[in-house]
């Protein structure tokens, strides 16, 4: 993994109280190959027989940066998940096209050279990454492409903590029941790692007392910032989210803390048992027809929500120095980004075209904005 640098930057972004804010979108870039060949490329057909050549592949780049200068009202991102994105090279030259001198790559090459990568660009301004920590998690090893990327940041405004998983599931191509046993093995493995990033070891756990201090440390854990990123390929209703990976709209689960059990730190059998969910805001865009990120006209609605964002906890209440910012009703701000130039007449992605170089990706980008609290709210704070 290294730093990587462009041209110009923006100040940090404000919130409406003049604190500090951070910009946050994902998006599914649509096989972003380089030019070089590659097998996985080939049996894509992204060759230059097939239209693949340095002009499309230059093109799309400029399309893709188009787009992403054109977030957050100009400033675009400070943290940006990708995936469908083919190696550090070509990532680079999506950071010199948009244009921000203040991105860096957070990377690491999938360890096999056949295939497609998640990568997360981030502000330098906003983060400091724990290299030692970061990891690429290749699951589903049919398809050669990174499952989920974890990535450890340092706020650099109030020192919290923040870990993303950039995810990117195995497609449906196949049939969704047919393929949907690969996604809930993912799903099952980005459990445990959300597991491993909330709860203690067993032998951290053992070593606890039995006192408050200890009950505060289990909370520290449980509250910590994760935030999730996405192209699930599913829906936020299917098994692999809701029932494997534990993530939904209710927070009746999500706002437990851990509590003493009888005056005593719960046993490490139930707490071991114990798994954290998750929420899924995506749910409070689904009120309205046609609401999704990518298009597919066999599905029973066309419009498929697969790129979603899920909040630890913590980063839902502000437990730890970050909060999801939520509308007033408490309803975590997320939204689909379709500007006119990348949407149809019918409100559908826009995907590149080799062969006129026009259009952008066949998934939309999703966004959310994280504000920064200055005082590092207690992590063992109950609801």
């Amino acid at each position: 993994m290294a730093d990587g640098t462009a041209q110009s930057g923006d100040d940090v972004s404000p919130t409406s109280d003049g604190a500090a804010s951070i910009n946050v979108a994902f998006w599914n870039l649509q096989n972003l190959f380089d030019i070089e060949s590659s097998a996985i490329a080939t049996d894509l057909e992204y060759t230059p027989v097939n239209g693949w050549d340095k002009r499309a592949f230059l093109a799309k780049i400029s399309n893709l940066a188009e787009v992403v200068r054109l977030m957050f009202d100009g400033r675009g991102p400070d943290l940006l998940g990708l995936c469908e994105i083919e190696n550090e090279r070509v990532a680079r030259h999506l950071i010199e096209a948009i244009g921000r001198e203040d991105y860096a790559l957070a990377h690491v090459e999938h360890p096999d050279i056949r295939g497609i990568d998640t990568s997360l660009i981030y502000s330098t301004k906003h983060f400091e990454v724990d290299e030692s920590k970061t990891r690429g998690h290749l699951v589903h090893l049919l398809y050669p492409t990174r499952d989920i990327f974890e990535v450890h940041l340092k706020v650099k405004h109030n020192n919290s903590d923040l870990v993303v998983l950039v995810n990117h599931w195995p497609s449906r191509r196949g049939g969704r029941l047919e393929t949907e046993p690969f996604r809930m093995t993912v799903a099952s493995h980005c459990g445990h790692v959300v597991d491993s990033i909330l709860k203690l070891s067993r032998r951290d756990y053992l070593q606890l007392k039995d006192n408050e201090p200890s009950l505060h440390r289990l909370n520290a854990q449980w509250d910590r910032n994760v935030l999730l990123m996405g192209d699930l390929n599913d829906e936020p209703w299917d098994r692999s989210v809701m029932e494997i990976l534990k993530a939904g709209f209710s927070q009746d689960h999500i706002e437990e803390s851990i509590r003493f059990s009888q005056g005593s730190l719960p046993s490490f059998k139930s707490y071991a048992a114990r798994s954290p969910w998750l929420y899924n805001p995506m749910w409070s865009l689904m009120g309205q027809p046609d609401q999704g990120t990518y298009y597919f006209s066999q599905a029973t609605q066309s419009m498929n929500m697969l790129d979603q964002f899920l909040l630890s906890r913590g980063l839902l209440y502000g437990l730890q120095g970050l909060q999801v910012r939520c509308s007033d009703a408490g309803i975590p701000n997320v939204e689909i980004f379709r500007p006119g130039i990348m949407s149809t007449r019918k409100g559908r992605p826009r995907e590149f075209r080799r062969e006129n170089h026009s259009g952008y990706s066949d998934h939309f980008p999703i966004t959310t904005t994280l504000d920064v609290h200055q005082g590092r709210a207690s992590a063992s704070a109950s609801q």
